[in-house]
């Protein structure tokens, strides 16, 4: 059985149907915003801490909901395998600015995911939460 990576994962939509994706630092593949819990640290308050770091997007955790857990192949860790707790937040059109380690960010649309390259778990998994 593969290893384990807990993370939380933020499928930020706006409303002319675009989804929010990040690509780290070092990294060929976009993800979703978010990362690993700190200690002590709930799934949720680790989403709202880490879009702010990954994007300046600023968001009440009431102002999420609650999508359940994902797994897929970890994009940047072979052999591992990624389980997202995984929340929605819509936003109003917004300026999200790459931060913390993010290299670039992007708003795609459903029309974009071809051309997109995207990390297993969001290409598999989020992304179609996002236009359900």
């Amino acid at each position: 059985m593969s290893p384990e990576i807990r993370v939380s994962a933020a499928v930020v939509t706006d409303g002319a149907g675009r989804a929010l994706v990040v690509r780290k630092r070092g990294t060929d593949l976009f993800q979703q915003p978010g990362g690993k819990p700190d200690p002590g640290e709930t799934a949720l308050e680790a989403v709202v801490r880490e879009l702010v770091e990954e994007t300046g997007i600023i968001a009440d955790a009431a102002s999420f909901t609650v999508l359940g857990e994902y797994r897929d192949t970890a994009a940047n860790e072979p052999g591992h395998i990624v389980v997202a707790d995984a929340f929605a937040l819509v936003v109003s059109p917004v300026d999200a600015v790459a931060g913390a380690e993010i290299a670039e960010l992007r708003w795609i649309g459903e029309h974009d995911l071809d051309a997109t390259p995207l990390a297993p778990l969001s290409r598999n998994q989020l992304l179609p939460l996002a236009w359900r």
